[in-house]
């Protein structure tokens, strides 16, 4: 068998790492062409290493794509030696530089990521004049999947926002996006890393404890560890398992809601006839049907309960638009 990385330095990682492609051969489909973000930190170091090391097992083209958010004053310093990094290992790289007046919140910046993603390959796809099969990857961990967790279970969040990073998803409903290295956490990309010799350079921003992320990662999962051992990694067995429960609710949700619709809208005797829980499901699904932001539990459950009390109403979700029912039907409107 024929590695990018010689036989020697085959690592236990570079294994479990190409065993979930074995396994899953629609995951990231041989002869793909792959977008990497990649920000210079551990995790997405690891993840560019592990897949150049096994992508001429699988005819994979690689290409690097670095954000730049200007949030601290070495940024640049690291984008240039990120670039020089991939220039080394004959890897193409690409770079945008955000307005760091605009970018000023990390749903911003995620938001402003997968964006510039997108243009980068609509544009390579200009330049090479084919349409390639392409896929995005990203750095994401089950430490981050334990972040989110716990970040959405503050807020209030439904079942299906307790399931975690999915493992793959379309960014704008058009290119695959890929997170391959959740089957590692952040102790272990940084083994990785050490084991492997392969630099990175930490963003100084993560250690800023007003981003409610890194207070999590900093003091809160710390100290959930210190009380309860091994945690994070029960943490993220519930997560899968919630994961699983989501897809089969999703599925049967899209059921109910069809039952529940006639040509005008939904029903609405026939929904108040269902429990409160059944009611809020259903709820959430022709929200998602209509690609809507998720509100949180407790929002969609005062809808419900209004709906449920109330013969006639309207209830703003963002913007202009809205619910609006009376004693018959239940409808989205603009």
């Amino acid at each position: 068998m024929l590695l990018n990385r010689s036989k020697n330095n085959w690592t236990n990682w570079h294994h479990k790492f190409h065993k979930q492609f074995i396994n899953d051969k629609k995951f990231i489909p041989k002869g793909a062409c792959l977008l990497i973000a990649v920000s210079g930190g551990q995790d997405s170091m690891a993840l560019m290493t592990l897949i150049n090391d096994i992508k001429d097992q699988h005819d994979w083209k690689i290409n690097v794509w670095h954000g730049d958010h200007k949030w601290h004053s070495d940024s640049t310093h690291y984008a240039n030696k990120l670039r020089n990094y991939c220039k080394n290992k004959k890897i193409p790289f690409y770079i945008d530089t955000a307005n760091e007046k605009e970018i000023t919140s990390e749903d911003s910046a995620r938001n402003w990521r997968y964006e510039r993603l997108g243009k980068t390959i609509e544009e390579l796809i200009s330049k090479e004049k084919t349409i390639s099969n392409w896929h995005i990857l990203t750095g994401h961990t089950s430490t981050d999947n334990t972040e989110t967790f716990i970040l959405n279970l503050a807020r209030g969040s439904n079942y299906a926002g307790l399931s975690g990073i999915p493992r793959k998803r379309l960014i704008n409903n058009k290119y695959p996006l890929g997170r391959p290295i959740l089957i590692f956490n952040r102790k272990e990309t940084n083994t990785i890393c050490q084991e492997m010799q392969i630099p990175f350079w930490e963003d100084p921003t993560n250690l800023d404890l007003s981003i409610k992320r890194n207070l999590i990662r900093h003091k809160i999962l710390p100290y959930l560890e210190s009380i309860y051992p091994g945690c994070t990694k029960r943490i993220n067995q519930f997560i899968g398992k919630m994961n699983n429960y989501s897809i089969e609710q999703a599925d049967l949700s899209k059921l109910a809601l069809q039952a529940c619709k006639n040509n005008t809208g939904i029903k609405r005797e026939v929904l108040n006839n269902l429990s409160l829980e059944a009611r809020c499901t259903i709820m959430h699904a022709l929200i998602k049907e209509n690609n809507l932001k998720q509100i949180s539990a407790e929002n969609l459950e005062s809808i419900c309960i209004q709906i449920f009390k109330k013969n006639n109403g309207e209830i703003y979700l963002h913007d202009e638009l809205k619910i609006v029912w009376n004693k018959d039907i239940i409808k989205l409107k603009i």
